[in-house]
């Protein structure tokens, strides 16, 4: 199934505010997250999501992990959670969530919880 860009975006960004939830950093706080952060890191992402494979790109996996390691406050693992979350309700049902759902398994960071729209960003910690 052809995933529109638009929706790719919200696929990469849903999946990138999951890992963030989970994330938990110690040190000294930097700059508050943004959503074009968020988005601009999951860039190189949008290829896999449109064009699943077997293997996520490298430069997926480093934008995710280098994302987990901007979002180092509960604000701002909330932030990047609420930002995902617009993206994907503004995609609608038009984009498949299961290539995004892969790509923490893929890239080897383990999420306990299902990738979904509904995600209720007041309760990342």
């Amino acid at each position: 199934m052809a995933v529109s860009n638009t929706g790719a975006v919200t696929l990469v960004l849903l999946v990138s505010s999951l890992l963030l939830l989970l994330s938990v950093q110690t040190g000294a706080q930097a700059d508050a997250i943004e959503c074009e952060q968020v988005y601009e890191a999951l860039n190189p992402c949008l290829n896999y999501i449109i064009t699943p494979s077997k293997t996520v790109p490298k430069p997926c996996c480093d934008g995710i992990q280098g994302l987990l390691n901007k979002a180092k406050t509960t604000a701002d693992r909330r932030t990047v959670c609420n930002c995902l979350k617009n993206a994907a309700t503004k995609a609608g049902s038009s984009i498949d969530l299961s290539p995004v759902a892969s790509i923490p398994a893929k890239c080897q960071v383990s999420i306990p919880f299902k990738i979904s729209t509904k995600v209720d960003c007041s309760k990342v910690n």
